[in-house]
């Protein structure tokens, strides 16, 4: 948390061990099993330490949209400091490893640090500039353009936490599962991963990726990294 909220505006040491200081409860969650409800009184944010989560929302017929990908690094639901009932639900897509922060130690270093409450800030404002993207993405592209582009993204995010290589990642996710972030079904899916795997774009074994070429694979994803405001050029995968 302390690099990725340093990459945002930098942080003096005592910035970052003030950070490090933050009262916390350490938990392990296990694969598809929340964090946080939607509807929960919460008191807590949570930090990610391993794993991945997912934030989505299920409407009335029982049809999930997953709307966010939470990786190592990740305040997973910062709004939650300020917002006093969720209204998402998180969700641990693989085992994961959680610091619970109380609300009120996060209000208070955000006051108290004017670094860290910048940072907290900005970060706020980069998961809203993913959701507007992802809202694109599902409204307005066709299906092989979505499923592109969430390879894209999901490759320059991993590689940016360090996570990953420049041309090659385990995507941890199920086909049903890309359906719900794309709002595609899973023989959807399954047929645009195999279009773009026949178009050379990618290599697939099981669950781990290979983008081929990336400048062929963002174009087919009408992908502009802007959205994700990394800084760091070195977090592009090589064309």
């Amino acid at each position: 948390m302390a690099r990725k909220l340093d990459q945002w505006v930098p942080l003096s040491d005592e910035d970052r061990a003030a950070l490090l200081a933050l009262p916390h409860t350490l938990k392990t969650i296990e694969a598809n099993r929340p964090i946080v409800r939607e509807g929960d009184r919460t008191s807590f944010s949570c930090v990610l330490l391993s794993g991945f989560v997912i934030r989505q929302k299920t409407v009335a017929d029982g049809a999930r949209q997953i709307f966010s990908i939470h990786l190592a690094g990740d305040i997973v639901d910062l709004q939650n400091a300020v917002l006093r009932i969720a209204d998402n639900t998180a969700q641990a897509l693989t085992r994961c490893e959680v610091a619970f922060i109380p609300r009120e130690a996060i209000r208070r270093i955000a006051m108290e640090r004017p670094a860290i409450g910048e940072s907290l800030w900005y970060d706020t404002l980069v998961d809203g500039s993913i959701f507007r993207e992802w809202i694109a993405n599902v409204g307005r592209r066709d299906a092989r353009t979505r499923v592109a582009h969430l390879l894209c993204e999901f490759a320059l995010r991993m590689q940016a936490a360090g996570l990953s290589g420049q041309d090659s990642y385990e995507l941890p996710m199920t086909q049903e599962q890309l359906a719900d972030c794309t709002g595609l079904t899973p023989v959807h899916v399954n047929r645009m991963l195999m279009i773009l795997s026949e178009d050379g774009l990618i290599t697939r074994s099981k669950r781990s990726v290979k983008i081929n070429n990336w400048y062929n694979l963002a174009t087919a994803g009408d992908f502009d990294r802007a959205y994700l405001h990394l800084d760091d050029e070195r977090a592009e995968p090589a064309r």
